[in-house]
């Protein structure tokens, strides 16, 4: 008899934990960055970001539609190729994730954001600033970062009403990212007054700027503003100094905006004449930076870069959304999205009908003794 018993309550606990187990849902999120190439130290870094958020969300337990979620990120490398980005877009619609954060470069988001778009998968990018990621204006398209439009009008402001900079000679790398930025930048500071004296291209592969600065310093410019990432930005400062260009500021986007470009200027004095620029507030600044960065270093010591604050948030926007719509399916939880006021760590987020944040802040920074340093 007591046998008996026994095995019926085994029997009893066994089947209700096969009910559980029945009643969690798995629910895969997307991410997507460069975590191969020259640009890896941001994707490891927006990964982290958004990896700490699945583990906290998990720990929450969350319920959603009457389950019990288990969120599995689902991380894919683009290495800041458009070719990969939209490849690396199609392997998550085909993986059926819920949502997807990302992409890092402005140049793999704009192409992943049609295949997004007719596989009807929301993403969310905390990290690509191009203006045209919103154009064709699709309903799955959100940014919670301030666009190139507001990071090149107050690079341009600065430099002319603060700084009182007379000419500048512009080089972009030729992304999609670098030229959108470095044009927003021209256009505004030649309503302003500022001229252009010398126009150069380069890519995002390349380490000697030696022929193009060459270049410019004979037109002696008061200021040179690059559009691109760290990789160039750190070599162009080594090769600047070497060629006694000492006394040139040197403005940039949040792409050169690291603490890497630091390392990489390989400790040129020309670091110290960087003004770059940033999309949202400084991390002391941020409602709930300075806790976060804390709780981020502890996990990921010495691998914050700028933007990993950013895909924490989109995380948690995308959960929100799904909570408040009471469901996982994108088609049902996108609209939510969409209408979005959200407190996260970076600010509150909501979203203007073509999908771009609503009044997002910039940051100006300047790097000194070799830190990156608010305005």
């Amino acid at each position: 008899m007591q046998l008996k018993l026994k095995l019926t309550v085994v029997a009893a606990i066994a089947a209700a934990a096969g009910v559980a187990s029945a009643q969690e849902q798995v629910v895969k999120i997307g991410h997507v960055a460069p975590v191969s190439g020259a640009q890896a130290h941001y994707g490891k870094d927006n990964e982290n970001g958004a990896r700490m958020a699945i583990e906290e969300l998990n720990a929450q337990g969350v319920t959603i539609g009457g389950k019990k979620i288990k969120f599995e990120l689902v991380a894919e490398d683009d290495a800041a190729d458009p070719k990969q980005g939209t490849a690396a877009a199609q392997k998550l619609c085909d993986a059926k994730v819920a949502g997807v954060v990302g992409h890092l470069n402005s140049g793999t988001t704009i192409p992943a954001s049609k295949v997004y778009n007719d596989c009807g998968i929301p993403h969310v990018t905390g990290a690509a600033t191009n203006p045209n990621l919103t154009k064709p204006g699709y309903k799955t398209t959100f940014r919670i970062i301030a666009n190139d439009n507001a990071l090149g009008a107050g690079l341009a402001f600065y430099a002319v009403d603060t700084l009182k900079l007379k000419t500048v000679a512009i080089i972009d790398d030729r992304t999609a990212y670098g030229q959108g930025v470095a044009d927003v930048f021209k256009k505004t500071a030649t309503a302003k007054g500022m001229k252009v004296v010398d126009e150069q291209f380069t890519t995002d592969k390349a380490t000697d700027f030696m022929a193009i600065l060459t270049a410019i310093k004979a037109k002696n410019p008061d200021a040179i503003f690059y559009g691109g990432m760290d990789p160039q930005g750190g070599p162009m400062l080594r090769q600047m100094e070497q060629l006694g260009m000492g006394n040139v500021k040197y403005f940039g986007g949040d792409g050169i905006c690291t603490s890497e470009i630091a390392k990489l200027a390989a400790g040129a004095k020309t670091l110290g004449n960087v003004i770059c620029a940033e999309g949202g507030s400084s991390l002391a600044k941020m409602p709930g930076g300075t806790a976060w960065k804390a709780k981020y270093d502890a996990k990921y010591p010495n691998q914050f870069q700028v933007y990993s604050p950013y895909t924490y948030d989109a995380t948690f926007l995308i959960v929100d959304a799904m909570k408040r719509a009471n469901s996982v399916d994108p088609k049902v939880y996108t609209p939510e999205l969409a209408k979005s006021s959200f407190k996260g760590v970076t600010s509150t987020i909501a979203f203007e009908p073509n999908g771009e944040m609503k009044n997002p802040a910039i940051t100006l920074y300047v790097y000194k003794d070799g830190k990156k340093t608010p305005l």
